[in-house]
């Protein structure tokens, strides 16, 4: 049975306040340094080692996207809550910087408590993406996100593949369709990854190939959006005699 909207919507603020709980006090490395020029002042930096105190969303920004942090661990656990619930109202953006700061701030080794409660939210997250109509962010920027904070794309599509009863979910899936088959057709993985991740694009394109021909139909994709999808099970070099 496909989830209920409300009841998504309802886990996932549970994760959010799980997330709130886990990492109430945390403060950036008090050693912790960036250049003025570069990042912001060093009244801002004090910000950063004051536990709990919301930073705007300018100030937050630039410390999400910035990848020349010392001690990105502690960062990472300091802008968590904010982060986390932006990612929800869309006011911040999962591709772009954000990744990167979750991959070298090692979110995995975490103690158990934090990293539970990120692991929670990044279900319920991906949850809400696929079937609340009003979420904020695309299913294919979220699945880009996930997979390369997690280092694992295999989860994120089963989940997925779970819901294409659902509308929503099944509409997400032509979107992101759309958005990956240039480079699938290529066999190439549609996002630039910080990972080796060989076997990520032709676990994308079976997925793909398994599950996008009856959502394109049930979509009233164009015949051409439906040929591409199922020259993806022919050698590459053959796609385009067809």
């Amino acid at each position: 049975m496909a989830p209920d909207p409300i009841d998504v919507n309802g886990q996932l603020e549970a994760a959010l306040a799980e997330v709130a709980a886990a990492f109430r006090g945390m403060t950036a490395h008090q050693l912790e340094s960036n250049c003025e020029c570069h990042w912001g002042s060093a009244e801002e930096l004090a910000l950063l080692k004051t536990p709990d105190v919301p930073l705007d969303d300018d100030l937050l920004q630039r410390t999400y996207w910035l990848g020349d942090w010392i001690y990105h661990g502690p960062l990472l656990r300091r802008i968590m809550p904010q982060v986390t619930r932006g990612l929800v109202t869309g006011q911040v953006e999962p591709i772009g910087g954000l990744e990167r700061n979750f991959i070298r701030g090692r979110w995995q080794e975490w103690p158990a408590a934090q990293r539970d409660a990120v692991r929670a939210f990044l279900d319920a997250w991906w949850l809400h993406v696929l079937v609340a109509p009003g979420a904020k962010v695309t299913a294919h920027e979220a699945l880009q996100f996930l997979a390369e904070v997690s280092v694992q794309v295999t989860p994120w599509l089963t989940t997925w593949e779970s819901l294409l009863t659902n509308p929503t979910a099944a509409r997400r899936l032509a979107v992101a369709v759309d958005d990956w088959m240039y480079d699938l057709s290529d066999d190439a993985l549609p996002w630039r990854s910080e990972h080796d991740g060989t076997d990520w694009c032709p676990t994308l394109s079976l997925w793909v190939l398994r599950h996008a021909p009856r959502v394109l139909r049930e979509q009233d994709a164009s015949a051409e959006r439906q040929d591409d999808v199922r020259r993806l099970a022919l050698p590459l070099d053959a796609r385009w005699d067809t």
